[in-house]
């Protein structure tokens, strides 16, 4: 089997069927690094479906309500490429983040953890005061 640079093959723990869907991703793990708090996180976590079979992702749950996953409800067909979105909302966070994105599907591993991670930078300051923001300003009627 030929895969895509960069894939790697997932191995099996001999109870799953032969010809069972199978996501191989690209990378399994993402570091956003350094974000500025207020900024979105974006990434795409790219994956091949390298069984004999149709992968149904059933479902695809955050560890938190400040990741939002996004995936393709279709069925994705043997050799086909698909991906996982995973948005993280920096609004009003500080500091380090780890967290997991689980999926659920018919997959010879049937549930698959991927995770973000990184550090979101405070909003900047004036003389140690938040900066207003003018929207918030003008609704406090200032």
């Amino acid at each position: 089997m030929v895969l895509p640079i960069g894939f790697t093959t997932l191995a099996q723990t001999g109870n799953e069927d032969a010809d069972s869907p199978v996501m191989n991703f690209e990378f399994e793990t993402h570091n956003f690094g350094e974000i500025q708090a207020g900024d979105e996180a974006e990434v795409d976590f790219t994956f091949v479906n390298t069984g004999k079979e149709k992968l149904y992702i059933s479902n695809v749950k955050a560890s938190c309500g400040c990741t939002t996953p996004f995936w393709s409800k279709e069925p994705v067909l043997p050799g086909e490429e698909s991906k996982i979105t995973a948005r993280y909302n920096t609004k009003n966070k500080s500091g380090s983040f780890n967290k997991s994105i689980t999926i659920s599907s018919n997959a010879s591993e049937a549930t698959k953890r991927i995770f973000i991670k990184g550090n979101v930078i405070p909003a900047p300051t004036n003389n140690g005061v938040p900066q207003r923001i003018p929207s918030i300003v003008n609704n406090l009627g200032e």
